[in-house]
């Protein structure tokens, strides 16, 4: 696994994130000291695709960066006749995501994935049966989060299964700024330095846009989501599932 020191290269460092050949190289190192909790995320996935995953159906993953959550459901669906799209926009992550999967799947579990580059607006969602956007919905711009959702509910199966993890900002001010504190603590534990959590919270403004989870719930209600629940929070990183009715 590379390490991680985008934001500590005068060359890089002062410049706005993007999902380049440099941050793909380094993503895995990326997430694993950036974002508390992102492995269990990942471990749930599985489970839940074990248990939402229908026959002949199919699964997304929305901004599949290197595709942790296309193996996640690929390890845990059981059912035949399933298809896996992972999307993303950038060429650098696609790239390197399929090497990953072609390396990394299991021949015993035979859902394949596809890999596709595209934004994901303009991705067809049909038939699904599971849907995940892990920390994805961030990056969209505001004024098209309603719509996304709203595609992802109508594409979903009777029964079907939407996780959505998130970066998110505590409703509460006093909270948010013990909530971000705790979060660049967990930084420094992780041997970011002092300047590398500064560079990279300067280079992800107006990059990554959070919303509180009130707002995000009231999205899944408004597109149709008979259930929705946070059923992962660690500082201000959460995981909600949410489920169309009529199964």
């Amino acid at each position: 696994m590379s390490k991680d020191e985008i934001y500590s290269n005068q060359e890089t460092g002062d410049r706005p994130f993007r999902f380049s050949a440099a941050v793909a190289e380094v993503f895995p190192d990326m997430l694993r000291r950036s974002i508390p909790g992102y492995a269990a995320s990942i471990e749930a996935i599985a489970s839940l695709a074990a248990r939402y995953v229908v026959p002949n159906s199919n699964c997304y993953d929305l901004g599949c960066s290197l595709g942790a959550a296309s193996l996640a459901m690929q390890a845990g669906i059981t059912v035949p006749g399933c298809r896996i799209v992972a999307v993303d926009n950038a060429p650098a992550m696609v790239e390197r995501c399929r090497v990953i999967v072609e390396q990394a799947s299991d021949p015993a579990h035979s859902t394949p994935i596809d890999v596709q580059q595209a934004d994901i607006r303009d991705t067809t969602i049909e038939n699904a049966s599971m849907v995940v956007m892990n920390y994805t919905l961030q990056f969209l711009d505001k004024n098209a989060r309603d719509a996304i959702v709203a595609h992802i509910y109508a594409g979903l199966r009777p029964g079907g299964l939407f996780l959505l993890s998130e970066k998110v900002v505590d409703e509460d001010a006093h909270m948010e700024e013990l909530l971000v504190d705790l979060h660049h603590e967990h930084k420094r534990r992780n041997d970011y330095s002092q300047l590398e959590i500064s560079r990279k919270r300067a280079a992800l403004e107006n990059v990554l846009i959070p919303e509180s989870v009130p707002v995000h719930r009231a999205r899944l209600a408004q597109a149709g989501f008979a259930h929705s629940a946070v059923w992962l929070r660690y500082f201000n990183f959460v995981s909600i599932v949410a489920i169309k009715a009529g199964k």
